[in-house]
């Protein structure tokens, strides 16, 4: 037996217990269900979130860095509601840095809206009003102190060459910076009003809040910084001036590094680790911040330990069951995802660390699953690509439906974008190895058209999975859970009819 599989053995005991015998064969969130223990836990909201990871976090969920889905919409977002976004590597560092200067300045409580001026036509409101959950615009002057608000049922019949001051409305809730969830869910219940807007002293705009926004403020904790700053990560890649960009952004207020690449168990990642490693240090004495590494994407307890010993806090884990990757089918490489979260989870927890669950989920029963077996944090991406803060335009098919493009990060459209100011020879060289898919519709489902909605519904199962196992906190859970294997009938036999089948 080696090293590794000696401490992943002598682990065992620590973490997640099977309920018979452990198969010789590996697992995906499919193949296993979880069993209920006995339990003295009596609400949902009696279970702490916050993530194992080091990064301690409110809420154990990550955005995955794919440019179709993470921008500063979605990074404010989760943000607020206790998890973070990894803005993608794919952007230059002046972009990146304005993202990131604008995350730290949005509101922590307040929503941050979509404002346009009065002179704004109609049909221009309506095309930003998507790009935020809450179905309004606010109209500000040029001090941004607000003069009304634009909601779709306001423009219904309206020539869209119309300015909205035609028809905004002006009797808005106004409250004040300190007033909490519950004053806000009360004022707007008791005029019947959708959305508060909330200003400053002289009058200028700070955000705005629904009342589900309200319920969820009162919830949730927001992911904050040493300075009481919405918390933002940063992927940097391993390929060109890696170092460069650590430094530049670490500056810029990245909270977190993110060096991934599909094969992360190689040597160029160990050596971009090996390089970024003292600029993270070097940043770390001069201001007291310390920005973790994440590092990644390996299967084996083999490649989680030898990125760890190159300087890496968290690891990221999993190759090829995302939604949008091709790798397995092109490559025959990967591993089923939940057996790949459990033996890296062991060989990280071994030597003080942690891992990301990257990919494979789709459900909320798979987030509970990947941390029972040991994730510090699921990163999740193409379940947030069909949302209203996804990075994407909105578009819409013949039946109406609403829809986002979303694409893979090694497919020929990524590809384009990486290695945009190389010649056009190597560029197209390039072109002519992908894995991953280019174009894919993600439909909004209509129940849940924002991350928010989905998030409500994930930590809604997890923390049901926790009560279940009889955990108060992750650690607790990843201790208590009892893991069963099943056949695929057995994974149908759980799955709800959304009709008879009579």
């Amino acid at each position: 037996m080696n090293a590794v599989a000696a401490i992943c053995a002598a682990l065992d005991n620590g973490h997640v217990r099977f309920l018979t015998n452990r198969p010789a064969y590996d697992l995906t969130y499919h193949d296993v269900f979880m069993a209920p223990n006995r339990s003295t836990v009596t609400s949902r909201l009696d279970v702490d979130l916050t993530s194992t990871d080091g990064i301690d976090l409110p809420l154990p969920l990550v955005v995955a860095n794919m440019t179709a889905i993470s921008g500063r919409r979605m990074a404010e977002t989760i943000a607020r509601r206790g998890g973070l976004a990894v803005l993608p590597q794919d952007i230059p560092v002046d972009v990146l840095a304005q993202a990131i200067t604008r995350v730290k300045a949005a509101p922590t409580l307040f929503e941050t809206p979509v404002t346009v001026t009065a002179s704004t036509t109609v049909g221009e409101a309506l095309n930003l009003m998507p790009k935020r959950a809450h179905g309004a615009v606010v109209v500000i002057d040029e001090n941004r102190v607000p003069l009304g608000l634009v909601t779709q049922s306001d423009t219904a019949g309206v020539d869209r060459y119309a300015q909205v001051h035609e028809v905004m409305t002006s009797g808005f809730a106004l409250v004040g910076p300190d007033t909490t969830p519950k004053e806000v869910f009360d004022t707007l219940s008791a005029n019947r009003q959708r959305l508060a807007v909330s200003v400053h002293a002289d009058g200028s705009l700070i955000g705005v809040m629904s009342a589900k926004g309200a319920l969820r403020s009162a919830i949730y904790r927001p992911a904050l910084d040493v300075a009481g700053r919405l918390k933002v990560a940063v992927a940097i890649g391993i390929s060109g001036d890696s170092v460069g960009r650590a430094g530049s952004l670490l500056r810029a207020g990245a909270d977190v590094l993110v060096l991934d690449t599909a094969h992360g168990h190689q040597q160029r990642m160990i050596d971009a680790l090996t390089a970024v490693l003292p600029v993270r240090d070097r940043f770390e004495a001069e201001t007291g911040r310390r920005a973790p590494l994440v590092a990644g994407n390996v299967v084996t307890a083999e490649g989680t330990s030898d990125l760890i010993e190159a300087g890496a806090d968290v690891i990221k884990v999993g190759v090829g069951p995302g939604a949008m990757c091709t790798t397995r089918m092109q490559t025959g490489v990967g591993r089923p995802q939940f057996s790949a979260v459990l033996e890296c989870a062991r060989a990280a927890t071994a030597q003080g660390r942690a891992i990301w669950a990257d990919g494979g989920v789709r459900y909320p029963r798979d987030v509970a699953l990947a941390l029972a077996a040991g994730a510090g944090n699921v990163m999740i991406g193409s379940w947030f690509a069909g949302t209203y803060e996804s990075t994407g335009d909105m578009f819409h098919d013949p039946d109406g439906r609403a829809y986002k493009e979303s694409f893979g990060m090694a497919s020929a459209r990524a590809v384009r974008n990486r290695t945009r100011g190389q010649s056009s020879f190597d560029r197209a060289k390039a072109g002519l190895f992908e894995e991953g898919i280019s174009s894919s519709k993600m439909y909004l489902d209509p129940q849940r058209p924002g991350v928010e909605d989905l998030v409500d519904w994930i930590t809604s199962g997890v923390r049901s999975s926790c009560t279940y196992a009889g955990a108060r906190t992750l650690e607790e859970f990843t201790e208590r859970a009892v893991i069963g294997v099943q056949s695929s009938s057995g994974y149908d036999e759980g799955r709800p009819l959304s009709t008879s089948w009579s």
